[in-house]
């Protein structure tokens, strides 16, 4: 039983990753401008596409070096894309309702899924393994060196960004603009500039998402982002959104209700409810967090008509 249950939170730990790293560009945009990037999961679907481009052109069996830099050239063109998007989709409607922006975020999501469509086609695409095979064994659980990969990879780009936010000039400017934009731009922060920083590290990290996850799964479809992006969107609303730590926490906190759920639950169930509801778990979690804790774990509540706000970063 012990055994088992380490199983399933080693499990959790890797889906989890994969949610934190994806949840941490929702936050960052939302910490920023109060708003929703609505087409950070198509980013994220364009990160795996990509990387599996680059994959065909450097090659990665046996050559972790290759994986690496498949990882960083993804990054820096997903990234680009993410500022691209913010130049087009949220720069020229930031003054006005906090509905217009994120409606044509919902337009861009369109077109990248599209894009992603017409290039690499409708049909799922088996997808290289950029990760290391083999397994040991863990107090009777058994750990593969992929979800090991993927658990480190993404607690080194965690750690990262947090020093990056709080301990360089660059996160200090960052953090100046979500608190205050106009303050920030009379002391001679360009918020263009810091605002575009963010659109660049945030579909980044979730461009390797894509690549983590997809090299885990083995496979890639251009509709993939819809329910990932959602999962992770309620992990960035379960930590408290606008907070770094907390869409880390809630990444973590979602990886293990659905992957408890998931093993549990057909047994209590009788094989009534399956494995093929796992998805279940997310938007029920999504649901109860809106009602009774919307700030989230790590939120905290403020009076400004009605709204709540969270500690940014």
């Amino acid at each position: 039983m012990t055994s088992q249950i380490l199983q399933q939170i080693i499990n959790a730990l890797t889906v989890g990753s994969i949610y934190a790293l994806i949840a941490l560009g929702y936050t960052m945009v939302y910490g920023v401008l109060r708003l929703i990037n609505f087409a950070h999961s198509e980013l994220f679907t364009a990160g795996a596409f990509i990387g599996l481009s680059l994959a065909g052109i450097l090659g990665v069996a046996g050559h972790p070096a290759a994986a690496v830099a498949v990882g960083l050239v993804t990054f820096v063109i997903v990234g680009l894309i993410g500022v691209g998007v913010e130049i087009v989709a949220y720069r020229p409607l930031r003054r006005t309702s906090r509905l217009a922006p994120m409606l044509s975020a919902l337009g861009m999501a369109v077109v990248i899924q599209n894009a992603v469509m017409l290039l690499a086609g409708r049909r799922p695409l088996i997808y290289p393994s950029f990760l290391p095979s083999g397994a040991f064994d863990l107090f009777g659980a058994l750990v593969t060196y992929k979800q090991l990969t993927i658990f480190l990879v993404a607690i080194l780009l965690m750690i990262g960004l947090e020093l990056f936010v709080n301990r360089t000039n660059f996160g200090v400017r960052i953090r100046a603009v979500a608190e205050n934009a106009e303050t920030a731009s009379l002391v001679g922060i360009n918020p263009n500039v810091a605002i575009s920083l963010i659109f660049f590290i945030g579909p980044g990290l979730g461009a390797v998402a894509g690549i983590l996850y997809s090299s885990f799964y083995g496979v890639a479809s251009f509709t993939m982002g819809f329910v990932i992006g959602m999962k992770a969107f309620t992990a960035a609303i379960l930590g408290g959104i606008g907070s770094i730590p907390g869409a880390v926490l809630g990444g973590f906190v979602l990886g293990l209700i659905e992957t408890f759920g998931t093993a549990w639950l057909p047994a209590l169930t009788g094989g009534v409810i399956g494995t093929e509801y796992r998805d279940i778990f997310a938007f029920s979690v999504l649901v109860l967090i809106l009602l009774f804790r919307p700030a989230g774990l790590l939120g905290q509540r403020v009076s400004e008509e009605t709204m709540v706000y969270k500690n940014d970063f």
